[in-house]
C-alpha cells in the first residue's frame, strides 16, 4: 500500500542497469547477515569466550541500539555530504568491524565490533533509500524498494544457513570472514552508482543527536542489565547502586525521560523554523502512532522469539548451529515470503483489519509453543508454531512500514525511513534483552524453588554451586560442575533433573508472556486506518 505519484515522462521512458541495485541489495545483506548471524553463533561463542549466553547476547543489544540512536543522524550526514560518499565510508567502517569480530580475543571485543558495526548501520540503513532514489525512479523504483525489503529477509535466510553450516563443521568465526569478503565487493560496484551532491545548507541538530542517543542508549542498556544489577534492588554485580536500588531500571526511568526531553527540544526547534532532527509530522496522526507502536511490539517480539529458540537448542540441548538453523528455517522463510505476499490482499481488507488479524496470529502461535515444545525443536507441532508466528510478524512488518510511508507526505520520506531504522532496532534491543532477563529469572526462580523444597539437595551441597548467578547450562557442562562437589550420584542424578525441568519451564513461562504482550498489541492495532488503497486520501 502506496500512496500514488505522478512521474515525469522522461523518468517512466528511462530503464536504469540495474547493476547499481546489486551494490544497494549487498549493502542491506550485509547488515542483516549479521545481526542475524549472531543467534546461530551463539552456542559457539558462549564455548570460545567462557561466557553466558546473555553476554553474547549483548551483542545483538549492542548492534541494535547504536543503529536505533544513531540513525536520524545517519540520515541528516546522507542529506548534508550526499548518500553515496557516505554509504561508500560507512562499508568501509563496518568491513574493518567485521575484521575484529572475526579475530576477536575476547567477549568485550566481540561487542566492540557489534557496536562498530552499529555505527556503520546507522548511516547504511538511510543511505540505501537516497540511493534507490537517486538511481532509479517510477515503476523501477518500487521494485528497487521492494529489493531491498526482500534482501533484509533473504539475508536473514542465508545467515541461518551458511551460519549453521560452518558453525558445525568449521567454527563461528568463517561466518563473519564472509562479510568482510561481501563488504570489499559492495565497495566495489558502488563505482557504478551515480555520484549525488550533498546539501551543505543542511543543519544537523546536535542537541537532539545527544539526547535521541542517550534516550536510546540508556533504555537498551537498562532492559539488557535488567537480570545482572537486579530487577528492582541492586545486586552485588551492580557497577554501583542508587540508596541500594538498581541502576538498570533506573537507566530506563532517564532514558524514557530524555526521550520526552527530545520530543519538547523538536517541537521547539520546529517552533522556530529551524530543521529538526526529525520531523515530528511524521507522528502528528493517531494512526502514524498506532502504526510505531505496533511496528515496535511485533519487532520486540521477532527479537525474543530469535533469542529464546537458539538459547534452548545450543545451550539446553546442547546441539549444534546447524540443528539451529534447521529448526528455525521453516519461520524465517516463512517470514520472507508473508512479506512478500501480504500486499496481495490490500486491495481486499484494511490495515487495521490486516494488524488486527497478525497479532492474532502472533498470540495463537506463541501459545501454541508454549504448551508444545518439549526437548525436540524439529518436532511437527513446534514448527507449525514457529510458521504461524512467522505469517503473522512477516505480514505485520511490510503492512506498518507501508502505513507510514502512506500517510506522511512524499518530502518526508528521509524521516519515515529514519523513524522505521529507530523504531526497529531499539525493538530489537529491548526484545533481545527483556527475552533473556525474563528466560534467566523464571530459570532462576524455579531452581531456587526446587531446591528450597528439596531434602536430596541439603544445604552443605547447595553451598558448594555458586546459586548467585545461575544462567542457561547443557546439562554436560552441569555434570562437570557437580563433579567437583561432594555430592552423590543420587544427589548428581537430582540436579540435573532439576536443571532439565527448570529450564523448560521458564521456556513455557517465557513464552506465555510473550503470548501475553502479543494480545495487548491488538488494542494499538485496532487505531491502525480502516481505508483500503484506493480509499487513501491525498496527503
Amino acid at each position: 500500500m502506496a500512496a500514488t505519484t505522478s512521474v515525469p515522462q522522461n523518468h517512466a521512458e528511462e530503464r536504469a542497469s540495474w547493476i547499481p541495485m546489486i551494490a544497494i541489495a549487498f549493502g542491506q545483506a550485509i547488515m542483516s547477515f549479521n545481526v542475524a548471524s549472531l543467534p546461530v553463533a551463539l552456542g559457539g561463542m558462549v564455548a570460545s569466550f567462557g561466557v553466558p549466553p546473555t553476554t553474547v547476547a549483548t551483542g545483538i543489544v549492542a548492534y541494535s541500539m547504536i543503529v536505533a540512536g544513531f540513525v536520524m543522524l545517519g540520515a541528516k550526514l546522507v542529506q548534508r555530504f550526499g548518500a553515496l560518499r557516505v554509504f561508500r565510508l560507512a562499508v568501509i567502517v563496518f568491513g574493518l568491524a567485521q575484521v575484529l569480530m572475526t579475530f576477536s580475543p575476547t567477549a568485550t571485543a566481540m561487542i566492540s565490533a557489534q557496536a562498530l558495526s552499529g555505527a556503520a548501520g546507522a548511516v547504511i540503513v538511510p543511505a540505501l533509500v537516497a540511493l534507490i532514489a537517486e538511481n532509479y525512479h517510477g515503476t523501477q523504483q518500487a521494485t528497487a524498494l521492494g529489493t531491498l525489503g526482500s534482501a533484509r529477509a533473504g539475508a536473514g535466510v542465508l545467515a541461518f544457513l551458511i551460519g549453521g553450516i560452518l558453525g558445525t563443521y568449521i567454527g563461528w568465526r568463517p561466518v563473519f570472514g564472509i562479510l568482510i569478503v561481501v563488504s570489499a565487493l559492495v565497495l566495489l560496484l558502488s563505482f557504478r552508482l551515480k555520484p549525488d551532491q550533498g546539501r551543505p545548507e543542511v543543519r544537523i541538530d546536535l542537541v537532539g543527536v545527544l539526547l535521541a542517543a542517550l534516550a536510546i542508549v540508556l533504555i537498551s542498556f537498562g532492559f539488557n542489565n535488567l537480570n545482572g544489577w537486579g530487577l528492582a534492588l541492586a545486586r552485588p554485580t551492580a557497577p554501583f547502586n542508587l540508596l541500594g536500588l538498581s541502576p538498570a531500571p533506573i537507566m530506563i526511568v532517564v532514558g524514557i525521560v530524555l526521550g520526552q526531553g527530545f520530543l519538547l527540544w523538536t517541537r521547539r526547534r520546529e517552533a522556530a523554523g529551524r530543521t529538526p532532527l526529525l520531523a515530528l509530522e511524521v507522528l502528528d496522526s493517531p494512526q502514524e502512532r498506532a502504526a510505531v507502536y505496533t511496528m515496535f511490539s511485533v519487532v520486540a517480539l521477532e527479537a525474543a522469539l530469535n533469542f529464546s529458540v537458539p538459547l534452548y537448542i545450543q545451550i539446553v540441548q546442547g546441539r549444534s548451529p546447524l540443528a539451529t538453523a534447521v529448526a528455525m528455517l521453516p519461520f524465517n522463510l516463512t517470514v520472507f515470503f508473508a512479506a512478500m505476499l501480504i500486499v496481495r490482499l490490500y486491495q481486499r481488507f484494511t490495515p487495521r483489519q490486516i494488524g488486527r488479524f497478525g497479532f492474532v496470529l502472533c498470540t495463537a502461535a506463541l501459545l501454541w509453543l508454549a504448551f508444545v515444545v518439549r526437548n525436540d525443536w524439529s518436532t511437527i507441532p513446534v514448527l507449525i508454531g514457529l510458521v504461524v508466528f512467522g505469517i503473522g510478524q512477516g505480514s505485520l512488518v511490510t503492512l506498518l512500514f507501508n502505513v507510514l510511508v502512506t500517510a506522511s507526505p512524499k518530502e518526508l520520506a528521509g524521516d519515515v525511513g529514519s523513524l522505521r531504522g529507530t523504531t526497529n532496532n531499539l525493538a530489537s534491543a529491548v526484545g533481545t534483552a527483556v527475552a533473556g532477563a525474563l528466560l534467566v529469572g523464571l530459570l532462576s526462580s524455579a531452581v531456587m524453588r526446587q531446591l528450597t523444597e528439596n531434602p536430596t539437595l541439603p544445604i552443605d551441597i547447595q553451598s558448594q554451586v555458586d546459586l548467585d548467578s545461575v544462567t542457561f547450562v547443557s546439562n554436560e557442562r552441569l555434570e562437570a560442575v557437580i563433579a567437583a562437589t561432594t555430592a552423590t550420584p543420587e544427589q548428581k542424578a537430582e540436579a540435573i533433573r532439576i536443571n532439565t525441568e527448570a529450564r523448560l519451564l521458564a521456556l513455557k513461562i517465557g513464552l506465555l508472556v510473550m503470548a501475553g504482550l502479543a494480545l495487548l498489541a491488538i488494542l494499538p492495532a485496532g487505531r491502525l486506518p480502516a481505508y483500503r488503497p484506493g480509499e487513501i486520501p491525498e496527503p
